[in-house]
């Protein structure tokens, strides 16, 4: 059936298992937070799994997820001087499925492999990409080879193996139509399937590419407990090892997300035109074995047969792109690309410094841009209010730690009222420097094939000097309805739901914002009080808007959505979102009142107690 010796590369299901639990055991004691999106379904749909590379241990974890969430085993395509370091190493690999990337009749085995049910794990890449950079200035797909030091185009492998297949396919239905009974047999047979049905159910399958795209965040410089270790006790280790123990070392041990997106699956089934469909009639009468379906290319024979060849050729180059750019622009998009995007527009424009106020203002505009957008993929983190929302004044966690990686990789420096951009940022480093020598070129690299991203940028960057005080006051109360939206949802899950359902309310506890036709000269902020929701006061503010104010009902946090979310909040947090409802009204009212009940009179007195421009009642 192929050439490979299946024996050679049996798969053991004791190693596998023991794999699986150690796999586990580890799991539960490093810093790495795993997270699938959008669920498991695609793992159990798709055949041919493909992902970037950042990471060297990352390329043991599709399997796993494949395995729990199917039971199904994974041959997965590794670099071929794995296995040729010693006959231990590499006669463990192939008992968990791994495969030379350079084996003669690879991909009619891998084919095989499907038919029977099993997944294939491919790197479209090559090889780690540890700057990100995937992308030319023409903005053309491509990753720079080590080997031949130039740039090359993705590997198209998995398109090759997946259109051939689908080739086998279609040839296995024409079959079972025309009642060939003894080929479908012969087939049966080389393939080690049960029967004549098992293989008429995997021929009528499509066969489906998942593009699948893995985002870690953050990426630390700083040293570790692996990398001081290696430092300790192993003297003069290779530049390229330090490297990655320091970076991936970072990635295991400390708290790190290592998102995996699994993208809409491709399906590469074609629909082939007659004279090609000929052609592969004439070609399939010659084939006794899958290896001499996949050999076509290499060994043609007239001209029909090089035309057929040229079919195929361009439509694996159509996939091949296909999903190289599914795979791209499905990265989760993190506080971190941001500011390096927002950087590295500032420096291509000559600006090497920006001040503090513009850029919190910049990054911000962009995040909102962002989130009007529905092709993109945001970190939870700016999907979550509660944790981004500082980050127009600057008080963001994740924005520190940005720039305390900055300040350590030496890239970045601050003044009191600035963010200047080093000479250290303009520098080319080589492969197993750049991770660690200028982190905001990988983050940058890492979204550029995501045209959201710099358009979203551009624009802040434009808006940043120019944007309305009502205009950015609108985007902080989208805020407010996005925290309540979030925090609403996040707590209906089944542990909160028993007490949830106890609730008598039926009007919705998100603020409002009621703003007359005209310009208003005052406006009134409105405070519900201790267990209520805005809608406690909606009915007045209705009547105070009817009359011609402008009327915020806020929102205390913890407040209209559950109990559980509430439990967590503190009085600070309460005075906090006073604060922030009085901050978006001024932008509507040239004086304000703020008018509270209950607790939300106390909270009124104390912000008023502040002295906020504006206010002349309460």
């Amino acid at each position: 059936m192929t050439n490979v010796d299946r024996n050679l590369f049996a798969i053991s299901d004791d190693t596998y298992n023991w794999c699986v639990r150690t796999y586990e055991f580890f799991k539960k004691r490093f810093g790495l937070n795993l997270w699938v999106h959008p669920n498991n379904e695609l793992l159990e749909q798709g055949h041919i799994f493909l992902f970037n590379h950042f990471a060297r241990f990352e390329t043991v974890i599709p399997p796993y997820l494949i395995y729990r969430a199917t039971g199904a085993h994974t041959r997965s395509v590794a670099d071929h001087t794995l296995f040729e370091a010693n006959e231990v190493l590499s006669k463990f690999l192939r008992s968990v499925g791994a495969m030379p990337n350079n084996l003669p009749g690879l991909l009619p085995f891998l084919a095989a492999e499907i038919l029977r049910g099993r997944k294939v794990v491919m790197f479209p890449e090559g090889g780690m990409v540890k700057s990100r950079r995937v992308v030319d200035s023409e903005g053309n797909f491509g990753v720079y080879s080590a080997t031949s030091k130039e740039r090359r185009k993705h590997h198209r492998g998995a398109a090759v193996l997946a259109l051939t297949l689908g080739i086998f396919k279609k040839r296995i239905q024409d079959l079972h139509k025309k009642g060939d009974v003894q080929r479908i047999e012969r087939w049966v047979k080389a393939l080690g399937l049960q029967d004549e049905r098992q293989l008429l159910a995997r021929a009528t399958e499509p066969t489906l590419i998942v593009p699948s795209t893995i985002t870690f965040f953050p990426i630390r410089v700083h040293e570790n407990v692996l990398s001081r270790a290696v430092s300790l006790f192993s003297k003069g280790i290779p530049q390229q090892a330090a490297e990655e123990m320091l970076v991936e070392g970072n990635l295991l041990f400390r708290d790190t997300d290592m998102d995996i997106r699994l993208n809409a699956p491709i399906q590469t089934d074609k629909k082939w035109r007659w004279w090609e469909q000929t052609l592969l009639d004439g070609y399939f009468r010659k084939i006794t074995s899958l290896d001499d379906l996949f050999g076509l290319r290499d060994h043609a024979e007239g001209y029909a047969e090089r035309m057929l060849v040229h079919s195929i050729s361009n439509e694996t180059l159509r996939i091949r792109d296909q999903y190289m750019r599914a795979l791209y622009t499905g990265t989760t998009i993190n506080l971190s690309h941001l500011a390096s995007s927002v950087i590295i527009s500032l420096i291509r424009q000559n600006q090497m410094e920006i001040s503090k106020a513009k850029f919190h203002r910049t990054l911000y505009l962009a995040l909102k841009t962002l989130h009007a957008s529905t092709n993109v993929h945001l970190h939870r983190s700016l999907n979550w209010p509660d944790r981004y929302r500082g980050l127009l004044d600057g008080e963001s966690m994740e924005l520190d730690r940005f720039f305390s990686n900055c300040k350590e990789a030496e890239i970045v420096g601050q003044t009191p009222d600035a963010y200047c951009f080093l000479d250290k940022l303009c520098h080319d480093f080589k492969r197993n420097e750049v991770r660690i020598e200028n982190p905001v070129i990988v983050y940058a690299n890492e979204v550029a094939p995501i045209p959201e991203v710099g358009n979203a940028v551009t624009s802040a960057l434009e808006m940043s000097s120019t944007i309305s005080d009502q205009d950015l006051a609108f985007f902080l109360f989208n805020d407010e309805q996005k925290a309540h939206t979030w925090n609403r949802d996040h707590f209906s899950s089944e542990p909160c739901r028993e007490i949830n359902d106890k609730e008598t309310a039926t009007q919705s506890g998100e603020p409002y914002l009621l703003l007359p036709p005209d310009p208003a000269q005052k406006g009134v902020l409105l405070v519900h009080g201790f267990l209520a929701s805005p809608a406690e006061l909606s009915d007045y503010g209705q009547r105070l808007n009817d009359q011609g104010y402008a009327v915020m009902g806020v929102r205390l946090a913890g407040h209209g959505t559950s109990p559980w979310d509430l439990k967590l909040r503190t009085w600070s947090e309460w005075l906090n979102s006073v604060r922030r409802g009085y901050r978006i009204l001024s932008a509507f009212a040239d004086q304000i009142v703020v008018a509270g009940f209950s607790a939300g009179g106390a909270l009124s007195l104390m912000l008023a107690a502040e002295h906020p421009e504006k206010l002349v009642g309460v």
